[in-house]
């Protein structure tokens, strides 16, 4: 039987595996925890997307409106004007040009912000929400690959354990029969040693009835030699088969040992790396890069088309010249400002 050391020994060693493979589990569960929070945080981050653009597309909408509200109002008083010519000849002089121009670029602007707000709600959404049905869908299969990668790493460490269990019964065994076997080695000397005292202690001079004693006696020590050394050949035999059973599954319990260790390893260097990035984020990024700069392009537009159109109210404003403006007036209405005729001496 095994020692109440070994045994002791024996249950902190299975503890000790039994901790480790614990640790391992948590970790694993922990894991795909930390998948499905990042997977919740995705969804939650790309429906605020949605409704940020959403509110930001009605926002641009009503600005939009409010601004073609506002050109109409002055751009109708000068349709309504009785006197057509009379404001169609005043836009050649500069401060007419720039109110013109200013009242351009609040349609213009308008168009662009109907334009933003379209870009918004008919490209920009739609492209988030597909992101997030692609993830949904793409972590759903991820999760069922990790599932599948983690119940692989386990199986392999259950197989370990029962491994090292075969290793440490074979390995008592042939420790036990190790110890018989030295019993019987210990015996067999004894009893050597004590027949051989009694045989010089026996003498020749003795009765034939002493004699016949002795042979029987001589019979008996022979006997149980024999059965000691039958004894000893079978315990020798035993030992012998579970020191080759012992060495068979001490290595089959170091090259599990290290399948178990390439496999742990394996896990969680290339494992989770490759889940994450080929399952996880597979597109996720790309996808949120594209519809992302589809909004900073929409909004450089904006600006450019802003600077575009104050670029000319600058010009506009550059060129005020009362100096021009009356030169044009005089020149266009030449016969209102003209000198008249000279008063010429009328005789009487």
């Amino acid at each position: 039987m095994t020692s109440p050391a070994k045994f002791k020994k024996d249950k902190e060693i299975i503890a000790e595996y039994d901790t480790q493979v614990k640790e391992i589990r948590t970790q694993l569960t922990e894991q795909m925890k930390c998948l499905d929070q990042q997977c919740e945080l995705r969804v939650q981050l790309l429906q605020d997307l949605q409704d940020f653009f959403r509110k930001k597309a009605e926002i641009e909408m009503d600005y939009s409106r409010n601004l073609e509200k506002l050109a109409e109002r002055f751009l109708a008083k000068t349709r309504s004007t009785k006197d057509q010519q009379f404001k169609k000849d005043q836009n050649v002089l500069s401060p007419v040009n720039c109110w013109n121009l200013l009242l351009n670029q609040v349609k213009r602007e308008s168009r662009d912000h109907t334009t933003l707000s379209d870009i918004y709600l008919n490209n920009i959404i739609p492209r988030f929400v597909q992101v997030s049905e692609d993830s949904g869908r793409l972590f759903k299969k991820s999760k069922e690959v990790g599932q599948q990668l983690q119940d692989d790493l386990m199986k392999v460490l259950n197989e370990l354990y029962s491994v090292m269990k075969t290793y440490h019964m074979y390995n008592a065994d042939s420790i036990s029969a190790q110890s018989k076997l030295k019993e019987a080695e210990k015996q067999e000397e004894k009893q050597f040693g004590k027949s051989v005292k009694q045989e010089d202690r026996q003498t020749p001079r003795s009765p034939d009835s002493s004699s016949n004693v002795r042979i029987e006696e001589k019979h008996v020590r022979r006997s149980s030699v024999k059965k000691i050394e039958k004894m000893k050949e079978k315990r020798q035999a035993k030992y012998t088969e579970n020191k080759l059973k012992a060495i068979k599954a001490r290595n089959e319990y170091l090259l599990a040992l290290e399948a178990t260790n390439a496999s742990v390893f394996k896990y969680y260097i290339h494992d989770l790396s490759d889940l994450i990035d080929q399952c996880c984020d597979l597109g996720y990024h790309a996808s949120l890069n594209r519809a992302l700069r589809t909004f900073l392009s929409a909004e450089l537009n904006l600006e450019q088309s802003k600077h575009e159109g104050l670029d000319a109210i600058e010009n506009a404003v550059e060129n005020l010249d009362a100096t021009s403006d009356k030169q044009r007036l005089m020149e266009m209405y030449n016969n209102v400002f003209c000198p008249p005729m000279k008063f010429e001496f009328q005789p009487h």
